[in-house]
């Protein structure tokens, strides 16, 4: 075995089996994109450095483009330079067994200005790493996480918009229910998304970084040079990278930013599981058919069976994420004292959360894509349970001044079947306008649905 494995030999399936799916997130997930976030921190710091008068360093415009070229030009090569700096040595250096300390030194041979003493200046390792996280879980939900929510969304909105007014029966707790249309059951899911999703971008774009040093009280800073107002610095800084600033902390940033961040994704998986197993029961009952894929095998020994495996694949992979994001959440916000490392290796597990995420939303979407209503089984299914009308029964008859209206209509139908003559007869007996009496004899539960095809139209987008 090599180290050159291909996705068959992966042990996890995120970079098996699911490679296809997860591929997106290497850009944000992978520690090759954790070094070129560092180096990132590291450049743009030293370039803010040059910038203080109170410092001697001057960078002319030719080495302030050598130098962003570490970041922007960053190559597997070069993270590969940075881990031989870590491992085994590199460049006569021995290894640092230090990970930002490897990519200070990559920043330090980067040019052949003699930068060496301000490269990483006053820093702590966490500096620079709660920096680099951030550049990376901010744009890996903007540019990859969001969007295939917003897929699912979309498909939700057009299965709604299409099917406004299919009627269906509604279960509730189980049992057949005031019917609803297909439509506007989809449309809640999709409004759903849609609250949650604002919620997500909103606590996205409040991503927070901090630079302060080892204890949060820029000590080394302030001890070289104490006329320089380092708060304004730090803010100033932190602000260029597109993050929100954090005055107070240890050596840790408090990380409630990040929390905030999983529990908002986990909101959105909460949202897309009930939309899973919604499906997979609809699809049980032959409400919802699935388009056959042409040389696809449902199941290995029933031929017929095209079986609801994007709604299950779907739910297995947003329950797993929303136990990754439960744990990252709980304990990135934690720290004895002033630092420990524990969350260190805790947070390299962030980018397997979001493939699980991401897996579920596309196996959720392909699931939307394959689904067909079927409408003669829903009409099937609603002439089959006519008591359903019951409520509208009792309701217009209270209208009219009917103390004993449900009991009426509870005597006729609870626990037992009642068919659209039975209620009828019921009718002929009551004592009643006869427009009234016409107004009852029409009721039927396919038209039963009240104003589910209009509450479609309040959708946005």
């Amino acid at each position: 075995m090599t180290d050159d494995r291909d996705a068959l030999h992966a042990v996890s399936p995120l970079d098996g089996r699911y490679a296809r799916y997860t591929e997106p997130l290497v850009e944000y997930a992978s520690e090759a994109a954790l070094m070129r976030a560092r180096v990132r921190v590291e450049v743009e710091y030293l370039l803010a450095l040059a910038d203080l008068d109170a410092t001697p360093l001057s960078l002319d415009d030719e080495t302030r483009t050598e130098l962003r070229s570490l970041y922007e030009g960053f190559d597997a090569d070069d993270a590969r330079t940075i881990k031989a700096y870590e491992t085994e040595g590199h460049a006569g250096r021995s290894a640092t067994n230090h990970d930002v300390k490897a990519v200070e030194y990559f920043v330090r041979d980067g040019t052949e200005r003699d930068i060496g003493p301000w490269v990483h200046f006053a820093l702590t390792s966490e500096d620079v790493n709660n920096l680099a996280h951030r550049l990376l879980l901010g744009p890996a939900v903007e540019e990859v996480i969001v969007p295939a929510i917003r897929g699912v969304r979309d498909a939700l909105a057009a299965l709604a918009r299409e099917h406004r007014d299919l009627p269906m029966l509604a279960h509730t707790h189980g049992q057949p229910a005031t019917p609803t249309t297909f439509g506007k059951e989809m449309a809640v899911f999709a409004a759903r998304l849609a609250t949650v999703l604002g919620e997500l971008d909103r606590v996205t774009d409040r991503l927070s970084g901090k630079l302060a040093g080892a204890s949060g009280t820029y000590a080394a800073h302030h001890a070289a040079y104490p006329e320089v107002d380092w708060r304004a610095f730090s803010r100033e800084f932190v602000g260029s990278l597109g993050l929100s600033h954090t005055s107070l902390s240890t050596q840790v940033n408090p990380c409630d930013d990040i929390e905030s961040v999983f529990n908002s994704l986990k909101a959105v998986n909460n949202v897309l599981l009930d939309l899973d197993r919604d499906c997979w029961t609809y699809v049980s009952m032959r409400y919802l058919g699935q388009e056959a894929v042409e040389g696809e095998t449902g199941s290995s020994t029933m031929p017929h069976k095209v079986n609801p495996i994007d709604f299950e694949n779907s739910e297995g992979n947003l329950s797993k994420a929303n136990s990754d994001l439960t744990f990252l959440a709980d304990y990135v916000t934690t720290s004895r004292l002033q630092r420990d490392l524990s969350d260190s290796t805790v947070k390299r597990n962030v980018g397997a959360a979001l493939a699980h995420c991401l897996i579920g939303y596309r196996k959720a979407a392909t699931g939307l894509e394959k689904v067909v209503p079927r409408a003669s089984v829903m009409r099937e299914d609603l002439e089959s349970n006519p008591e359903v009308i019951g409520e509208a029964v009792q309701t217009i008859l209270r209208r009219e001044g009917h103390e004993d209206a449900y009991e009426r209509v509870k005597a006729l139908s609870r626990g037992q079947r009642a068919s659209l003559e039975d209620f009828r007869e019921l009718f002929a007996d009551l004592d009643v306008d006869e427009s009234v009496r016409a107004e009852l004899r029409a009721l039927t539960p396919d038209t039963y649905t009240g104003l589910a095809g209009d509450l479609v139209d309040e959708l946005d987008g």
